[in-house]
């Protein structure tokens, strides 16, 4: 071990090497002095900060985004700037309402007053020069709101041999809080995009509400399950053929008087099928104008978790009987 290091130290104090570590350490001394006067210099540098609405009354709903941020430009020097870049933990601009709060359900900031809150919470070196947006705007109101019914903006496409069997929201409606003008025109809100493709295993998303300037929503997003079943091809037998719109004292009498459905179907709901579920049905003013002993049948009532559905005949033979009065 002995020997290592005196290796070592052989190699880096060795005549060569010498010279190295000497040109090595007035380059990181140029590296540090250029470093420190290049932080001196001033710099511009955009920031973002959180708003928050202060001193608001107890009557009072803020109807605002719960996550408006404002966007500003500060000037400063170069070390103070690393630090704000470094700051995750932004304290938010506090707006006082009762100072800028109007009568008609808004609230108005101009810049001016912006940039003046935003200095006063930076060091005497550093000065705001712009901010985005250039005014800030606030809604609130005294309380109204209603509920109103959730629709999904949704695309969701399953794979060729899978279907979307189910869609589980966690709730169907939410309350809005607006002006009583915006709650008049307001009937329903309508999810962000959901968009999916190749779908095979059931998918649970969270999806947020479309936001509407000057409106709240409680819950601002719901969670929503699809549930996707395969694909699977069976047969219900036995279906009765019924006529429909028969005249008085006749019946309808086809041969054969049960047919066979094909159906395309989820697995798990086609284990409950039953030829209870489906009606097959001939009607009488189509078919009693023409002179063939045929008519054509066709499916009244199937479950909606049918997707495709088939009859094993379009036509069946038929007569038509007489029935007699009892008196």
């Amino acid at each position: 071990m002995a020997d290592i290091f005196k290796n070592i130290r052989r190699f880096l104090f060795g005549w060569a090497n010498r010279e190295f570590l000497i040109f090595l350490f007035f380059l990181l001394v140029a590296g540090v002095f250029w470093m420190l006067t290049t932080l001196n210099e001033s710099y511009e540098q955009e920031l973002k900060v959180p708003v928050r609405i202060t001193n608001i009354p107890s009557n009072v709903v803020i109807t605002s985004g719960e996550s408006d941020t404002l966007r500003f430009t500060v000037q400063d020097k170069g070390f103070s700037l690393i630090t704000y870049l470094y700051d995750k933990e932004h304290q938010p601009l506090s707006i006082d309402y009762h100072r800028y709060a109007g009568s008609d359900g808004r609230g108005v900031v101009p810049a001016t007053d912006l940039m003046r809150l935003l200095d006063a919470r930076l060091p005497a070196s550093a000065k705001t020069t712009a901010v985005k947006p250039d005014t800030y705007r606030f809604y609130y109101n005294n309380g109204e709101k209603k509920t109103v019914p959730v629709k999904l903006n949704v695309s969701v496409e399953t794979d060729m041999l899978y279907y979307i069997a189910d869609t589980v929201m966690s709730t169907r409606e939410v309350t809005v809080y607006a002006t009583p003008e915006k709650l008049d025109s307001i009937h329903v809100v309508y999810t962000e995009p959901i968009r999916y493709k190749g779908l095979q295993d059931s998918l649970s998303v969270t999806a947020r509400l479309r936001s509407i300037a000057g409106v709240k929503m409680v819950p601002s997003y719901i969670h929503v399950t699809f549930l996707t079943d395969m694909l699977t091809e069976v047969r219900i037998p036995g279906v009765e053929v019924k006529g429909v719109n028969m005249p008085p004292g006749k019946v309808l009498r086809t041969f054969p008087g049960k047919l066979d459905v094909i159906v395309v179907t989820g697995m798990k709901n086609s284990q409950t099928l039953t030829a209870e579920d489906f009606e097959i049905v001939a009607d009488y003013n189509q078919f009693s104008a023409d002179s063939t002993a045929q008519c054509d049948v066709f499916i009244r009532r199937q479950p909606a978790s049918i997707k495709r559905l088939q009859i094993e005949r379009q036509q069946v033979d038929y007569l038509i009987e007489e029935v007699k009065s009892e008196e």
